[in-house]
């Protein structure tokens, strides 16, 4: 896990180890997200409304952390099975796709340069890793579970790392569709605080039981705040 040659907050590169877990092919769409909000009622996010950002097959943006862990909740009442935000540490073994020294989550190069989109393509667009996972650049920032802190990766625990336990940003991966280079090394690391919502933040979900720790998301969303 991280980059030597990467932004600070990505050092030391270290190893760690994660239990068992599941996380989407693909970063919940905009049409996923739509079965949530007519079953419960939950205010759309500001964006749903643009036809920009509209089509069902969209990862679903404008959604804040807090709105992540709602749905997750809801998904996990729905079917039963916890289902919950990855962890950054997750979130970064499965999109390494069974490779440890690669830039990006597919290999080595990146696709053919581009500037910035109008929004978001269709999920499924990017190049696949090796463990068929798609869309972990050139997307959206996905959000984690984690607090972020800058030398977390030299304070964490090596088994189930879950970052400090308080702070003012949540982490987030991956790269997004309206940067000038959306190609973001696997390593790369972002944030912000918990209730901003962007058009070009989403989210993918993990199934399994969440690792122990200090902090782990409150049944009440609002308690996050």
């Amino acid at each position: 896990m991280g980059w030597e040659h990467g932004l600070p907050d990505a050092r030391p590169r270290r190893r760690i180890w994660v239990d068992a877990f599941a996380l989407g092919q693909c970063p919940v769409t905009t049409g996923e997200y739509g079965v949530y909000l007519r079953a419960t009622g939950t205010t759309p996010p500001r964006f749903l409304a643009d036809p920009r950002f509209s089509d069902p097959q969209q990862p679903v943006v404008g959604v804040s952390w807090i709105d992540a862990i709602a749905f997750c909740h809801w998904l996990t009442r729905e079917t039963g099975q916890p289902h919950r935000l990855p962890t950054e540490a997750e979130w970064e073994r499965a999109a390494r796709g069974g490779m440890t020294d690669a830039r990006y989550a597919w290999g080595d190069q990146a696709p053919p340069a581009r500037g910035p989109l109008p929004a978001p393509g269709l999920v499924g667009a990017g190049p696949p890793n090796g463990f068929g996972l798609t869309d972990l650049a050139g997307a959206v920032h996905e959000w984690c579970l984690d607090w972020y802190a800058e030398d977390a990766y030299a304070r964490a625990a090596v088994r189930n790392p879950l970052g400090p336990p308080a702070g003012t940003r949540r982490v987030s991966r991956g790269g997004a569709w309206r940067h000038h280079d959306p190609w973001s090394p696997v390593a790369h690391r972002s944030s912000l605080p918990p209730q901003l919502a962007h058009s070009d933040y989403g989210f993918r979900v993990a199934r399994g039981a969440q690792p122990a720790s200090h902090d782990d998301p409150p049944d009440d969303p609002e308690a996050a705040r």
